[in-house]
């Protein structure tokens, strides 16, 4: 089993679905039903997945609870933290918080968490939202692609900060600059080329300089989403220096795929910020390696399958986003094997820092008074990701038809085997249930 200390023979007692004892495998613990790994399989924390856009209510059609939890299951994560868009309504408010709650009741296969939305006009709705429970905050600097959750501008990004900064709360940045963007060439047609230099890394580079600067004066907590420049690193790398309360994260496809093989009229491989290059992707890693980007997470943000363009290719007019839930871990594990990293870094990358980001005291880790949320995973079986038996509402994947290491076997929530057919998950809120 891997923990925060490694890699070790040991066994694993729950109890009222808590790890009761963690022991050397040689204690050889007794309890009314034991289950034993085969000696292929290696027991890793149930993972917790900080970014998913379920969708429901409101574009149900594009994901819901139900799927997303069942193929989070599937992938060995048994947490997810729903992002407060592309959903309607949004979670701008109290009201809209319940909304989404009621919609994903009984429909859980995992636990589920919520962030809420920071946007122009509902600064004085945040501190009731925080005490609804909401795990921290989201904000873009440049339109979202959903006119019902606009960007905030530089003003309005501060006065964010500042509350934020009182109710001591998380504020999750998507950063790209508008400018930088409204600047270059608009994304037209086939050529990935031509989406690529549309949203060029001096988008995220000026947005991220500016959260930095933005966290520096106001002494809130900020973290940065789905970073893929490389070029950021050293801002990140200088703001963690400082002491400065800010934290970044990056993506399962901007560590497997490069701009180079990305064929033109490939829109399932679209999403924003892009693909970069394959240079600038093994920069991601070593970031990822020293630290200077804290996790991973799968910003889950499927859509149906015409608003992809797959007929046409044009990746201007396509949906941005990847659906990879199901194959996180595996894509991530088959990269940084390859790059001589181990099962415990993977599990700090995409289990115990995503949990300690959310505030989930109780998971990502296999520790005595946790939750007993398990993943078993034969780490050195190989597959071809089939779109057919991914269980996202739509099989739309750049994945498709590549052969991944690591496959999983087993995921338990609470030492309950998650089956898919029976909801066992449960909604959390800051602090509690």
């Amino acid at each position: 089993m891997v923990t925060a200390a490694g890699e070790a023979a040991a066994c694993v007692a729950v109890r009222d679905g808590r790890v009761a004892a963690v022991e050397p495998l040689a204690a050889g613990l007794t309890g009314e039903r034991t289950i034993t790994l085969a000696a292929d399989e290696v027991l890793l924390p149930g993972l917790v997945d900080t970014h998913v856009h379920v969708n429901e209510p409101g574009r149900t059609e594009w994901e819901g609870f139900a799927s997303a939890t069942r193929a989070a299951a599937a992938g060995g994560i048994t947490t997810i933290v729903d992002m407060p868009l592309n959903s309607v309504p949004p979670t701008l408010d109290v009201a809209a918080l319940e909304v989404k709650r009621a919609a994903a009741k009984g429909q859980a296969h995992v636990d589920v968490g919520f962030w809420g939305g920071a946007v122009p006009g509902n600064l004085g709705r945040l501190r009731a939202l925080h005490e609804a429970g909401v795990l921290g905050f989201k904000c873009f600097l440049l339109p979202s692609g959903v006119e019902e959750f606009p960007p905030l501008d530089p003003a309005g990004l501060e006065r964010c900060l500042r509350e934020l900064a009182g109710l001591g709360a998380l504020l999750l940045i998507h950063a790209e600059d508008a400018g930088a963007v409204a600047r270059a060439p608009a994304a037209a047609g086939p050529r990935y080329a031509d989406f690529l230099r549309s949203r060029p890394r001096e988008a995220e580079d000026l947005a991220v300089a500016r959260v930095v600067e933005g966290a520096r004066a106001t002494g809130a907590r900020v973290h940065v989403l789905h970073l893929s420049s490389s070029d950021a690193l050293p801002v990140l790398a200088g703001a963690r220096r400082d002491g400065l309360a800010v934290s970044a994260e990056t993506c399962p496809h901007y560590l497997t795929f490069d701009a180079g093989t990305v064929p033109d009229g490939a829109t399932q491989f679209k999403c924003c910020p892009p693909i970069r290059e394959a240079g600038n992707r093994e920069r991601l890693w070593q970031g990822l390696g020293a630290g200077e980007i804290d996790l991973v997470a799968s910003d889950h943000s499927p859509c149906t399958p015409e608003l992809k363009r797959l007929d046409s290719g044009d990746f201007g007019a396509a949906w941005g986003g990847i659906a990879s839930l199901q194959l996180s871990l595996p894509a991530v594990w088959t990269a940084a094997r390859e790059r001589g990293y181990r099962l415990a870094e993977v599990a700090r990358w995409m289990a115990e820092r995503p949990a300690a980001l959310a505030g989930l005291d109780g998971k990502g880790r296999i520790a005595v008074g946790g939750d007993a949320d398990l993943c078993v995973f034969a780490p050195d079986e190989t597959f071809v990701v089939d779109p057919g038996r991914l269980h996202h509402r739509h099989p739309v994947t750049p994945y498709a038809g590549r052969r991944l290491t690591g496959v999983v076997r087993a995921s338990f929530l609470r030492g309950r085997r998650v089956t898919g057919d029976d909801p066992g998950g449960i909604l959390l809120t800051r602090g509690g249930v």
